[in-house]
C-alpha cells in the first residue's frame, strides 16, 4: 500500500468510531413530524427576533433538529418545504454525488480528492465545485438526489436539493422540473441530508463521516458560524453556507455542551446574513438551554 494510501486508510477508520453504534444498527429516517414544545418556543424566538414577517411571506425558512439522541430527533420548523435558490449550499449534494463514485470504485479518495473537496465546501470555491460536478456527472447528481434511497429532492414535498448549474458564468444545464432554480433548496431536505450523514447513511458509514469531517473547519466565519462563536468558539460545526445577492442560506450540524443539533435557515432578504447571525443565536438557546433539554413529560 502506497503512502496516500495509508493516511487515507487510517483517516478513515479514525473516523469509524465517531459513528453512534446505535445508528450503525438501524435504518434511521427523520420524517416531518415537530416536537410541540419546540415547535411552539421556534414560533416565540421568531416574533423576539421580528422574523415572523418574513416567514409568514416565506422568505425565510427554518428547520432545527435536535440530534443528541439520533434515535429520537425533535424537530421544529417554518416553512420547511419551501423551495428557494440556495447559491452555493448546494455544493453538499456535488460532494454526495463524489463519494457515492468513490464507493464504486469509480473514483479515487485520495489526498488531491479530500483536498479539492475540502476547497469546495470550507473555502466554497467555484472552481473547485465545478470540476468536481463535472467528474462526478451531471445527470449522475441529480439522478442520486432524486432516487428511492435518499428522496433529497422529494416532488411530492415540493422539492429539495438541486444542482443544475456549474458555479461560474455558464448557462444553466437543468434546472429543477418544479421551480426552474439553478441552485436549490428546501430546509427540511437540508436538515435530513445532515441527518442521514450523522447517522451514517450517506453512503456508507465510514464515507459518511468522511464527507462530515469535510464538512468541520470552516473557513468562512460568517452567518451561523459569527453567531455562535461569539456563545460557544469551541463549537464544532460541520457546515455549508450559501450567498447571492438578497438570497443567504446556512446549514450546519453543531456539536458543544453535550448537545447535537441540525440548523437550517434560507432567507430572501439583503438582511438575511444578519438574520442568520442572530438567529443561529436564538436556536442554540431553544436546543441548549436546560428548559428546552427534555421533552415534555406525557
Amino acid at each position: 500500500m502506497n503512502k496516500i494510501a495509508l493516511v487515507v486508510a487510517g483517516f478513515i477508520i479514525g473516523l469509524i468510531i465517531a459513528i453512534p453504534a446505535n445508528a450503525q444498527q438501524q435504518r434511521l429516517k427523520l420524517d416531518d413530524t415537530c416536537d410541540p414544545a419546540l415547535q411552539k418556543e421556534l414560533v416565540n424566538r421568531l416574533n423576539s427576533l421580528h422574523l415572523n414577517k418574513a416567514a409568514d411571506q416565506k422568505n425565510l425558512s427554518v428547520v432545527v433538529v435536535d440530534i443528541t439522541d439520533p434515535l429520537s430527533p425533535r424537530m421544529a420548523y417554518v416553512n420547511p418545504n419551501e423551495m428557494m435558490y440556495a447559491a452555493s449550499l448546494p455544493k453538499i449534494a456535488i460532494l454526495l454525488g463524489a463519494f457515492d463514485r468513490i464507493s464504486h470504485g469509480e473514483m479515487t479518495l485520495d489526498e488531491e480528492a479530500l483536498d479539492q473537496f475540502k476547497k469546495m465546501i470550507r473555502n466554497s470555491n467555484n472552481r473547485s465545485a465545478t470540476e468536481v460536478l463535472n467528474r462526478v456527472g451531471k445527470d449522475y447528481i441529480n439522478a442520486l438526489l432524486q432516487s428511492p434511497r435518499y428522496r433529497l429532492y422529494d416532488p411530492e414535498k415540493n422539492g429539495g436539493l438541486w444542482v443544475g448549474k456549474e458555479y461560474g458564468k455558464s448557462p444553466a444545464y437543468q434546472r429543477d422540473p418544479l421551480h426552474n432554480l439553478s441552485h436549490g433548496a428546501t430546509a427540511f431536505q437540508v436538515a435530513r441530508f445532515y441527518y442521514l450523514l450523522d447517522t451514517g447513511q450517506l453512503v456508507t458509514p465510514e464515507l459518511s463521516q468522511v464527507m462530515k469531517s469535510i464538512l468541520g473547519k470552516p473557513a468562512i466565519e460568517h452567518k451561523f458560524v459569527k453567531g455562535l462563536k461569539k456563545l460557544h468558539p469551541d463549537s464544532r460545526i460541520y457546515r455549508k453556507s450559501g450567498t447571492w445577492k438578497q438570497y443567504h442560506s446556512d446549514s450546519a450540524i453543531i456539536e458543544h455542551s453535550g448537545r447535537r443539533y441540525i440548523a437550517v435557515a434560507l432567507a430572501k432578504s439583503p438582511n438575511g446574513e444578519k438574520w442568520l447571525s442572530e438567529l443561529i443565536v436564538s436556536l442554540d438557546a431553544l436546543v441548549c438551554e436546560p428548559a428546552a433539554v427534555a421533552p415534555p413529560a406525557n
